[in-house]
C-alpha cells in the first residue's frame, strides 16, 4: 500500500509558478508509475501528467504541455509538478495518484492510490 501527502498549492497571479510535491510512503515507490490529476469546483477530476516509474517516459494534459514538468525523486520517495505561466483556468485542487505498474496512467480507473490534494488558486 501506498499512502500520498500533497504540499505546495497555494494563492499565486496569473503568470506565476509553483512547485508541487507528492511524498509517498512505502518501500515499492520506484515501481510505481504516478500521476497528477485536477479537479475544479463542479468539474470531474482530470488527467495532468504522468511519469513512469524509472522516470523514462512522461506526458501532459495538452491544457499544461509546455508550461508544467513532472518528475520524480525514488530516493525520496517524491514526485513533483513544476507549475509555471499559470493561468486562472489552471486554479482546482491537485490531487497525486500512484498506481502499481511501471507505465504511463493517463485515466483515473489506473490509479490505485490518492491523496488529500492541495488547492492551487491563480488570480487574474
Amino acid at each position: 500500500q501506498a499512502q500520498l501527502v500533497e504540499s505546495g498549492g497555494g494563492l499565486v497571479q496569473a503568470g506565476g509558478s509553483l512547485r508541487l510535491s507528492c511524498v509517498a510512503s512505502g518501500r515499492a515507490f520506484s515501481s510505481y508509475a504516478m500521476g497528477w490529476f485536477r479537479q475544479a469546483p463542479g468539474k470531474e477530476r482530470e488527467f495532468v501528467s504522468t511519469i513512469s516509474a524509472r522516470s523514462l517516459r512522461t506526458d501532459y494534459a495538452d491544457s499544461v504541455k509546455g508550461r508544467f514538468t513532472i518528475s520524480r525523486d525514488n530516493a525520496k520517495n517524491a514526485v513533483y509538478l513544476q507549475m509555471s505561466s499559470l493561468k486562472p483556468e489552471d486554479t482546482a485542487v491537485y490531487y497525486c495518484g500512484a498506481r502499481s505498474d511501471y507505465g504511463l496512467g493517463r485515466t483515473r480507473l489506473e490509479y490505485e492510490y490518492w491523496g488529500q490534494g492541495t488547492q492551487v488558486t491563480v488570480s487574474s
